[in-house]
């Protein structure tokens, strides 16, 4: 760690230049007096004036149960970068979660929103979701994600959320019962990721 002692001296400045930048006071330190700080501490300016990079990830999104403004200031909250709707067919009698409003929404936030279809669970396989069969309709949903289009989203997603900040986002608000947790448990299986609820 830098200190006064330490910096002062290869660093040209004055100790109590550095005293009032470090305690946060009020100081405009120069170019040059900013210069000889980031050689002292061996950072960059870049290093110094760019925000931190926060970490990328996964986030599980349901939005039963909610509507369209609280639930886009909670992807705010959550510094959310990508939306991967994982719907078979994007759209929703909620106001506001249909494709083309959602991706509005979405946009006037600074978020980007992606439909991953071949995610998405058919039909004919929702009940077992909803009626507690949940081994039954994880292993089927298990054996369509084995197709090359579902693959390729797979490949997709896993990649942004490699670099990214993504929600899942399908309808369930509880996880357990909706397809999306095996979606989720198949990117982990690729990349070391923490996956957590959207708050």
């Amino acid at each position: 760690m830098c200190t006064q002692e330490t910096a002062q001296p290869w660093a040209g400045v004055q100790p109590r230049t550095l005293a009032r930048v470090e305690s946060g006071g009020a100081i405009q330190p120069g170019f040059f007096t900013i210069g000889a700080l980031a050689a002292a501490l061996e950072v960059s300016l870049d290093d110094l004036f760019c925000p931190p990079r926060l970490a990328p990830g996964l986030w599980s999104a349901g939005y039963e149960g909610r509507d369209i403004s609280s639930f886009v200031a909670s992807l705010v909250e959550s510094r959310i970068d990508v939306v991967a709707d994982v719907r078979l067919t994007p759209i929703s009698r909620k106001a506001g979660f249909s494709k083309t409003r959602l991706g509005h929404a979405l946009a006037e936030a600074g978020i980007e929103y992606t439909h991953f279809r071949a995610l998405g669970n058919p039909k004919d396989n929702r009940a077992p979701f909803w009626d507690g069969r949940l081994s039954v309709g994880r292993a089927r949903f298990r054996s369509l994600l084995r197709s090359d289009a579902a693959q390729a989203d797979l490949d997709h997603l896993t990649e942004r959320a490699s670099r990214c900040r993504v929600a899942v986002l399908c309808f369930e608000q509880d996880e357990s019962r909706c397809h999306r947790h095996v979606v989720l448990t198949a990117i982990r299986k690729r990349i070391d990721v923490t996956v957590m609820p959207l708050a």
